[in-house]
């Protein structure tokens, strides 16, 4: 009996390194990093740092370990961060802000894309008696949650601006960041310089095995060292891991566009069965809402699932569906095969 072709669309997270990667990786010098002495390392990050605008960055394992250490950057312990109530450094970095940076955090309302500045400013809360006062804002481009949305410039700029007047910083999590750029053509430095301090994700979208930076000026990045070891992130010959982050940024960021088209495909073919607004899909995610189903999202999870294609189910009603470097028009063509006999 043949074997069933899994296609998986739980996450842009579960690609494998390519050959061409997987040599990079084997070719790596190395040094102690903690040491600052691997040149692998250094050199990506200084790579990172000029193509956002910024002074500086620093290699972390994780995206939540470069989320924390730039919003505890930002914000001193007992102060507060305002972001969005589906913001990932609220939904999926398990109270990290609060139980390893002391950061109180405040919510506007879940909106994807569509923020209203003015809304925001209105949220801020100066120094005063027994008030927590308002350090940062922080904000998430693409935003996951957001069916990956792209934030306009001009929303940030706005934010920016909020900022400004307020005497506050503004924080990036930018883990899908290299999606905005391909989706909008807004290029990256034009991005970095509305952030004091940003984080970027090498293994999702770009596909490398693990790994995320976070940038900021010289001084900042001096004192993130020495967060990253406090929070665990001390790493030694980690060139290795460097290696593939930096074949990623040459030979797979201007790719995202063939993942931004099959997810568009995707919505579109899934569009008539009502779960799907197609025209909210710019980037590599699909999100599924199936309120108006007969079937919820962990029945069809699990019938996918038996036929090899592989559904992210956040809740009864939701799913989610991304597309990445290792799946191919055949993969996704056979995923719409799937969804459409189950849902039809």
């Amino acid at each position: 009996m043949a074997e069933v072709r899994v296609v998986d669309l739980r996450s842009d997270t579960v690609t494998r390194p390519t050959d061409g990667m997987r040599a990079a990786m084997a070719a790596a010098e190395v040094g102690d990093d903690v040491y600052a002495e691997d040149p692998t390392v250094n050199a990506l990050q200084e790579r990172v740092a000029t193509m956002f605008g910024h002074e500086a960055a620093l290699f972390t394992p994780t995206g939540s370990m470069a989320n924390q250490i730039g919003l505890q950057l930002l914000v001193p312990r007992g102060e507060e961060l305002l972001c969005d109530a589906d913001a990932h450094v609220v939904t999926y970095e398990i109270g990290a802000a609060a139980a390893l940076g002391g950061i109180s955090t405040r919510t506007w309302p879940a909106v994807a894309a569509e923020i209203d500045v003015e809304a925001v400013a209105a949220m801020v809360r100066p120094a005063g008696y027994h008030a927590v006062p308002t350090r940062a804002i922080a904000v998430e481009q693409t935003h996951n949650r957001g069916g990956g949305a792209v934030l306009p410039l001009s929303t940030l700029e706005g934010l920016r601006r909020v900022a400004d007047t307020a005497e506050l910083f503004l924080h990036c999590d930018g883990a899908r960041i290299w999606h905005a750029h391909i989706a909008d053509g807004v290029p990256l430095q034009t991005y970095g310089r509305l952030f004091d301090t940003v984080s970027v994700c090498l293994s999702k979208g770009l596909g490398a095995p693990i790994g995320s930076l976070v940038m900021g000026s010289a001084e900042r990045i001096e004192h993130a060292r020495l967060l990253r070891k406090r929070l665990g992130g001390g790493m030694r010959q980690v060139g290795v891991l460097a290696a593939a982050g930096d074949y990623a940024l040459t030979h797979h960021l201007a790719r995202l566009a063939d993942d931004h088209a099959r997810a568009r495909r995707l919505a579109e073919a899934l569009a008539p069965c009502g779960i799907v607004d197609a025209a909210r899909v710019r980037t590599n995610v699909v999100p599924l809402d199936l309120t108006k189903c007969a079937i919820d999202a962990p029945t069809l999870g699990a019938l996918a699932r038996e036929r090899g294609v592989l559904v992210s189910v956040l809740g009864p009603r939701v799913g989610r569906l991304l597309t990445h470097l290792d799946v191919d028009d055949a993969g996704i063509e056979r995923a719409i095969e799937v969804l459409t006999g189950l849902l039809t």
